[in-house]
């Protein structure tokens, strides 16, 4: 992925990032993934994140995951997950249940699409913030957020909706069958 960044310290530093997610930290946020890095500040990793560059990889990862083990025998595998989070700054966040934690509590929730082989291999292929109905209540509060102009309510199942259709669209991915819980299972439409 290194030819989608310009220069050398922006791909550094986006390698530091991949080995912070996939590190033990307890708490992954800007500033320990920086201070992992061995940043003294967060600002480099927040630009990194910033930087409108996560559709165009995300494209180019699945067609990779295509190239390499594409089969009709595969599935997608679409479901949710929450990140607790404090504060009300970051996109979408309230208290909201996330299985994640088992309760009601302050957190995040995204919709992730996985491609998933029979030898039970994963590969994380798309991804789709949720953004509760509230968050609609206040234009301020989402473009303070960073959320996109003309964003508009979507219950879970849409997000899903929209991933499949990326991978339908991609030439280079094909499988037979896409899977999910009850919360995308019991969706007529999404079904």
């Amino acid at each position: 992925m290194a030819s989608y960044f310009g220069r050398r310290e922006p791909w550094v530093r986006a390698q530091g990032y991949l080995s912070g997610l996939l590190s033990s930290l307890e708490r992954k946020n800007g500033w320990s993934l920086a201070e992992l890095a061995g940043e003294a500040r967060p600002g480099g990793m927040q630009r990194l994140l910033n930087h409108r560059w996560d559709a165009t990889v995300r494209d180019a990862l699945r067609a990779q995951v295509g190239e390499r083990i594409g089969s009709p025998a595969r599935a997608l595998a679409v479901d949710d997950t929450g990140f607790e989070k404090k504060g009300r700054r970051s996109a979408g966040v309230q208290r909201q249940y996330t299985g994640t934690a088992g309760k009601i509590t302050n957190c995040q929730i995204r919709v992730f699409c996985s491609y998933v082989n029979p030898d039970r291999q994963r590969v994380l292929i798309d991804r789709e913030l949720y953004l509760p109905e509230s968050w609609f209540a206040n234009s301020a509060r989402l473009a303070d957020a960073g959320v996109a102009a003309g964003m508009v309510f979507s219950i879970k199942p849409e997000p899903a909706w929209w991933m499949i259709e990326r991978a339908c669209d991609d030439p280079l991915l094909v499988f037979g069958w896409v899977t999910g819980d009850e919360a995308y299972g019991d969706n007529i439409e999404l079904r």
